[in-house]
């Protein structure tokens, strides 16, 4: 079964078809730069445009940068505010005229890694961070995921952890990566301090530097670089949109 998988970022919107099979892209990726401002008509917008790029007629799953609970945004991130309340998941549906699921984008990212990445057959507590403008988490206890964890927006000795320990926060003090990662080793560590996870999976931007920064990460539990890398979350927002994965992954059967 081949599934659109759709991932929705701060500068760009990506799909392609995705074998949920063997959680391989099916067919080129495409982009499209993220309208802005982003707001919920303009993003329906490029949603329609991808679904049409494919000649797509069949299910879509859709990675979001924000809490959503039952298809609606609770949050918005890099994203026009006035996606809070809104039924996403009907306005991607009636834009693109397909069925279409929506999630979280790191939880995306989360699914595609514990399906066919590094985090596959792995029981224990999981944590997926993805670092790049944020710092984006995915929480799995034996292989089922808690959503909208959002630990990113922690706080640690008064400041927002990824306005701190992001790949973004990086760039803009012009941290070394070892200074930096003194930095994301203290993230770890307090993650670590509350949820005792048994592996740490780094993805988004910064799992092609691992080689950079983790001999001075300092953490009781097992850290690994994503396997998936860039195609991690259009894999995982088509599985999530897959009936019988999407109930396996999410815990509900």
């Amino acid at each position: 079964m081949k599934i659109l998988g759709i991932d929705i970022g701060g500068s760009g919107i990506k799909a392609a078809p995705v074998d949920i099979a063997s959680g391989r892209l099916a067919g080129e990726r495409h982009r499209i730069p993220t309208p802005q401002p982003a707001t919920p008509d303009a993003i329906a917008e490029v949603v329609r445009a991808q679904a049409h790029h494919f000649a797509w007629a069949g299910p879509i799953g859709c990675g979001f940068p924000a809490a959503v609970q039952h298809g609606i945004a609770r949050t918005a991130a890099n994203i026009h505010e006035s996606f809070i309340g809104t039924d996403i998941a009907a306005l991607f549906s009636r834009a693109s005229g397909c069925p279409t699921s929506v999630i979280n984008d790191a939880d995306a990212a989360g699914l595609a890694e514990m399906g066919f990445g590094i985090g596959r057959d792995r029981d224990g507590v999981v944590i997926v961070v993805t670092v790049g403008t944020g710092l984006g988490t995915a929480v799995f206890s034996d292989g089922v995921l808690v959503p909208n964890t959002e630990l990113g927006h922690l706080e640690i000795d008064g400041r927002e952890a990824e306005r701190w320990a992001s790949d973004a926060a990086r760039q803009r003090k012009d941290l070394s990566w070892k200074k930096w990662s003194k930095r994301f080793n203290v993230y770890l560590q307090t993650l670590e301090s509350l949820f005792w996870p048994d592996l740490f999976i780094i993805g988004g931007g910064a799992s092609k530097k691992t080689d950079k920064f983790l001999d001075h990460i300092d953490v009781r539990a097992e850290v690994a670089p994503a396997m998936l890398l860039n195609g991690a979350g259009i894999v995982g927002a088509a599985l999530a949109a897959a009936p019988q994965r999407r109930r396996r992954l999410l815990g509900e059967v």
